[in-house]
């Protein structure tokens, strides 16, 4: 096995470490330990894990399994301050989050990232475009993180609310962060003219925020500001920003847009603070399916509305707690009734709330095909979109694809794509089954291979797989695909999926069978 990571490669057959094809000096130790983390880079890796890994359980003193992490950071170009491959996560463990390709003995591809090499330079849009860089914690506490990480979420956010502009989504700009780039690179590769970086200090009950509006194919300096507040005026500084920012990149915004009500977050601080923390949970959760991390998120949330039960944002990520436990199994709430409707209900409450929130829309959109309310959903995301031109959001392709309207789930997600370069694998697992139901088997095979990379363990993209490497005749990788599915799932039947098939037409989820039929998953 080969793990493919920039310019590096782990071969494990060879026990070596390459940087650009030159052989690295690791000791035995080091390379172990970078083998068993990038093996299970799906999820957190604890201290005690590590010692039954690399040392087979004897005891290992702190500061030896500390140097040899510091080694292995060393041996990558990372280091215990940057933490661009190896995470800390304290009380918790260490995690391999850089993007890596799998690569077998003979050379067959079995996992894709896709951002394994540089990215070409994308064309830039026709109107003033924008990418907004994870701020930067200067907090001096590591796990202040999550609060510079919510403000330019804020702000991403706020900015995609002008038509006139063109935002590149948060997902694609979280790729750069904790990274030292060239904004021109960035520019070129998300295919945006201006770069908006920023930073942050929070201290007791203050606030200080700076940011600075980069030409990104020059890199001038268009605009710099420095805001000082008291944390509970944080919101109103999000608000300055984005008036400040607006009329630099889009001359014929309007007065009346400017000044239009933006999304203001809950008068209490507090609720929003919680509400960040749910989301980074959240967000590890989406990685390792792991959980823990899903019932942290929910606890988090429900604290934050246990403040301002009030809050739509906080519902509509409390919504998608429940929906992901029904559809993956990572508690007792896998495909039970009762999780799917408490997860609708969260969704509607946030609509009921917000009616103007793009997002709460597309939750309730994802919620409603698996109670077969086709024709709701897409009218959902239809009113998402009218709400705000610039979201967009893969869920859309969820409902779509499952309407019977394959077609459109491409064209909403080669749109996305553009607005995400760095788009989650699911959105990449939605593009194979509307090109699957398309009968486009070779180009779902691209795009699931694409989301199965990046998303090893999504038991629904390994079984689509499955079925369209069978319709292709690639019968030994179908059956490959169908082993490791019964091994994330043991008791997984078609039969089973069958009962809970969110399909409107009858001929589709047939045409879904037939594939993993020929693929070896078993009819009951």
């Amino acid at each position: 096995m080969r793990y493919l990571f920039e310019d590096y490669v782990l071969d494990t057959d060879r026990r070596e470490l390459r940087r650009k094809g030159g052989l690295l000096s690791v000791e035995p130790k080091v390379f172990d330990l970078l083998v068993h983390l990038m093996g299970n880079r799906e999820r957190v890796v604890s201290k005690d894990d590590l010692i039954g890994a690399v040392w087979n359980g004897r005891i290992v003193s702190e500061s030896t399994l500390t140097s040899c992490i510091n080694a292995a950071r060393s041996a990558i170009g990372d280091s215990g301050e940057e933490q661009r491959f190896i995470k800390t996560l304290p009380r918790k463990g260490i995690r391999f989050v850089g993007a890596v390709r799998e690569e077998n003995s003979g050379d067959v591809v079995l996992t894709h990232s896709s951002v394994e090499s540089p990215r070409p330079a994308l064309t830039l849009p026709d109107k003033p475009s924008i990418a907004v860089l994870p701020f930067t914690n200067m907090s001096g506490d590591a796990e202040q993180g999550y609060f510079a990480d919510g403000i330019t979420d804020d702000i991403i956010t706020e900015l995609s609310r002008f038509s006139e502009l063109f935002v590149i989504a948060r997902n694609s700009s979280f790729q750069y962060k904790g990274k030292s780039i060239d904004v021109r690179q960035v520019g070129r590769e998300l295919g945006v003219r201006y770069v908006l970086e920023g930073s942050i200090r929070r201290s007791g009950d203050r606030v200080r925020i700076g940011a600075q509006l980069v030409e990104a194919e020059t890199g001038t300096h268009r605009w710099a500001e420095r805001y000082d507040r008291k944390l509970e005026h944080v919101f109103a500084i999000e608000d300055e920003v984005v008036s400040a920012i607006a009329p630099v990149l889009a001359a014929h915004v309007n007065r009346a847009e400017v000044e239009r009500t933006l999304l203001k977050p809950p008068s209490t601080w507090q609720a929003h603070d919680f509400y960040l923390r749910g989301c980074e949970a959240l967000r590890a959760h989406l990685s390792s399916y792991d959980g823990a991390e899903l019932h942290e998120a929910r606890r988090l949330l429900e604290h934050s509305l246990s403040i301002d039960p009030k809050y739509a944002r906080a519902y509509v990520d409390l919504s998608y707690t429940y929906f992901t436990a029904w559809i993956i199994r990572v508690d007792d709430d896998f495909l039970k009734p009762k999780a799917l409707d408490r997860a609708y209900q969260l969704a509607r409450k946030a609509v009921q709330l917000d009616a103007n929130l793009p997002v709460a829309r597309a939750q309730l959109g994802m919620v409603l095909p698996f109670e077969r309310r086709h024709d709701e959903a897409i009218a959902e995301f239809e009113r998402a979109q009218a709400l705000n031109p610039n979201f967009n959001d893969w869920r859309f392709a969820v409902a779509l694809v499952y309407a019977g309207d394959a077609s459109r789930a491409v064209e909403v997600t080669d749109r996305l794509i553009r607005l995400d370069p760095f788009y989650p694998p699911l959105a990449a697992g939605f593009l194979g089954l509307a090109n699957y139901m398309l009968k486009q088997y070779e180009t779902a095979v691209a795009a699931l291979t694409d989301a199965v990379g990046r998303a090893p363990r999504h038991r629904a993209t390994r079984q689509w797989l499955a079925a369209a490497y069978a319709q292709i005749g690639e019968l030994e990788r179908a059956r490959e695909e169908a082993t490791v599915v019964l091994q994330i799932e043991p008791d997984y039947t078609i039969h089973g999926m069958a009962k809970f098939s969110p399909f409107k037409r009858p001929e589709d989820a047939a045409h879904l069978f037939e594939g993993m039929r020929k693929a070896g998953l078993p009819e009951s």
